[in-house]
């Protein structure tokens, strides 16, 4: 038998946001100052601004612009529309947002496009107003309170569509916070998020009882490149180990799938690797996939390419169709062909070397 593989702990970076900026009706929250003393204990200057509106406008300059944004953390006060979830198929029934923004540099960023105003991090001051509307959404849902495949999950909630939580865990406190409100809960709900970084160590000792997933968002070294600001690949495997053993259900989300020339053997790399990892805890944790293919609108390719004008990912196309979502929106996904060949050849790998993992969906 051969033995498990060695876990080696390094490190994790820490974003240290350039500027944080909070505003008077953030502060007027506990949690609001509890993220400014947060930064404070962290060495990081905190701007009190004398009004609620955030002053970074756009200018002619874009990566000027967007550098600016991106390195700042604003801690602002969550608007009313975020206090009224919205579904978030397929991933969960609803979403919960703890912040808004992101610090990492993906080049092929969903985001982009779909945020309003300038690409900074806004973290939530008023956790307890949005914690405080859950419970009305239980037994709600049509995602996994309805599926016959997925409603052993309970009412699930999603906390990383709009962010990375983990990224600025150190900052905020809030993944921590809702955690424990989740294992406090006494319903049949889960917590979801999935990240690109590996500071799981806040999250370790947490009385979670079982009810948050932790997925760890993985592509291949070859295409981990166009996740700029991110942890590496086996930082975030190993983080997502150390969660399994500390009895969290985990889940993997490989995403942006990318049928660029060698995707085969470097997908077919990937997988060997996170078995290799992960080791027993593959067969014995519960342990989900998620797969999502790379698409695009308009929109987010013209943000995306003023974001990121010396990118190589191949936003052209080429070997693409439209789909319009059900809100008459339109992307460029592959073409059938190309989907049938990766969903069926990432299935059959999964199949062969993490025969205990369930696929929760394809998209």
């Amino acid at each position: 038998m051969l033995p498990e593989p060695e876990l080696f702990v390094r490190p994790s970076r820490l974003w240290r946001p350039k500027r944080v900026l909070v505003t008077p009706s953030a502060l007027e929250r506990f949690h609001g100052r509890a993220i400014v003393e947060r930064a404070e204990t962290l060495g990081i200057a905190v701007e009190h601004l004398p009004s609620d509106r955030l002053p970074l406008e756009r200018n002619a300059d874009a990566r000027g612009y967007y550098a600016q944004a991106k390195s700042t953390l604003a801690v602002v006060v969550a608007p009313p529309s975020k206090l009224r979830l919205q579904p978030i198929a397929p991933s969960a029934d609803w979403r919960v947002d703890l912040a808004e923004g992101c610090p990492a540099h993906c080049s092929y960023c969903y985001l982009a496009g779909s945020l309003k105003g300038p690409p900074i991090t806004r973290a939530y001051a008023n956790l307890d107003e949005i914690i405080g509307v859950l419970p009305s959404y239980l037994g709600q849902g049509a995602v996994t309170s309805m599926s016959a495949m997925r409603v052993g999950e309970g009412t699930t909630f999603e906390a990383s569509c709009y962010t990375d939580p983990l990224a600025i865990e150190h900052l905020t406190g809030s993944l921590s916070s809702l955690i424990g409100w989740f294992g406090r809960w006494e319903a049949d709900v889960q917590l979801r998020f999935t990240t690109k970084f590996a500071a799981v160590e806040p999250l370790l000792g947490l009385d979670h009882r079982g009810r948050t997933r932790m997925r760890a968002s993985l592509n291949p070294a070859e295409f981990a490149r166009f996740e700029g600001g991110t942890d590496p690949v086996g930082e975030r495997l190993q983080a997502l180990r150390r969660m399994a053993e500390a009895g969290y259900p985990i889940g993997l989300t490989i995403a942006p799938i990318i049928a660029a020339e060698g995707w085969q053997t470097a997908y077919g790399g990937l997988i060997s690797n996170v078995a290799a990892v992960l080791g027993k805890v593959a067969a014995t944790a519960d342990l989900t996939v998620e797969l999502i293919t790379h698409r695009f609108s308009p929109g987010s390719k013209s943000v995306l390419e003023s974001w990121y004008p010396g990118s190589d990912l191949d936003m052209s196309e080429a070997g693409r169709r439209e789909k319009r979502t059900r809100f008459g929106a339109v992307k460029q996904v592959y073409d059938t062909s190309t989907m049938t060949s990766l969903r069926r050849f990432l299935e059959d790998r999964l199949a062969s070397e993490l025969p205990g993992c369930r696929i929760l969906y394809w998209t």
